[in-house]
């Protein structure tokens, strides 16, 4: 009888330190929202453009076309030193209206909590959509 409950307190303590211990620190990471550096949105024209790409804090970036898979993949610290560096220049100022006509590109970059459209490039926007495209490119053709 003894025996019996030393065998019940044990497996009482085993489960009890198994449910409060919780998931490994590794698991929480990967389970945590990364968080957002810039988003590059390119939609429209005749081809039907749908490409967008995801650069998080962490260097790491999501890449996807209307056609084919999304790929992951990671930047480089030079890429990342680079691409910060054309993000202190920018300047999101408001949404521009969408022009008359069927060939146009809506370019959609997030930043800083903010979300802008434009249908013309700003010349602060360009060199952070120029480098997000290569990105795209480099990335995508390599995957």
């Amino acid at each position: 009888m003894r025996i019996w409950r030393i065998t019940l307190l044990a497996a009482l303590v085993l489960i009890v330190g198994v449910t409060t211990i919780g998931p490994e620190p590794a698991a929480q990471a990967a389970t945590a929202r990364k968080k957002v550096l810039v988003q590059l949105s390119e939609q429209g024209g005749f081809a039907g453009i749908d490409d967008r790409v995801t650069v998080y804090t962490d260097g790491c970036v999501r890449l996807s076309r209307r056609t084919g898979t999304v790929v992951r993949k990671c930047l480089t610290d030079a890429e990342m030193r680079g691409l910060r560096r054309d993000l202190a220049g920018l300047r999101l100022g408001g949404s521009q209206a969408q022009p008359p006509g069927a060939d146009f590109i809506k370019y959609t970059l997030t930043y800083r909590g903010h979300r802008t459209v434009r249908y013309t490039l700003p010349s602060s926007w360009t060199p952070v959509v120029r480098r997000l495209e290569k990105i795209l490119q480099n990335y995508w053709t390599h995957s």
